[in-house]
């Protein structure tokens, strides 16, 4: 039986996931809690990067919950083979793979350090509802 709680809620016309063989795309996960984005605006330069830890770290919670909405009761996720980081960063911004660590520090934190495959952190000029980060990920299954 799959878990329903706290499940992300589609913001538009897609599925929070889709499952293709032993494979999981998420669609892009912002920092929304049922459906409410919580963290909004450009990340700037001259703030402290912990200021965005929480929202990346909610994005990513959000991408695995809706990766895991697509197991069945005898599977479970143990690899990320590909995580994708865009940030609503202001021209200039450079610290993009900093950012990138606290989400895949989430990964490792529910799956362990095996999970962690390649990233992409890319800077973007916005995102959608104007969050400040948007996390896309692809999880390999495997059997329990």
């Amino acid at each position: 039986m799959k878990d329903q709680t706290n499940q992300p809620i589609p913001q538009g016309k897609y599925k929070v996931a889709v499952r293709h063989q032993n494979l999981i795309y998420t669609s892009g996960m912002t920092p929304r809690v049922s459906g409410e984005l919580k963290y909004a605006g450009i990340i700037q330069s001259k703030d402290p990067l912990e200021n965005y830890k929480a929202a990346l770290e909610l994005a990513t919670k959000n991408a695995l919950i809706a990766a895991k909405s697509c197991l069945e009761e005898h599977e479970e996720i143990k690899f990320i083979p590909q995580l994708n980081v865009f940030l609503n960063a202001e021209p200039g911004f450079k610290d993009h793979a900093k950012l990138g660590n606290y989400a895949s520090d989430e990964i490792i934190r529910q799956l362990g350090q095996q999970a962690i495959g390649s990233r992409a952190a890319i800077g973007v000029s916005s995102l959608p509802g104007n969050a400040c980060v948007e996390i896309t990920l692809i999880a390999a299954v495997i059997e329990k």
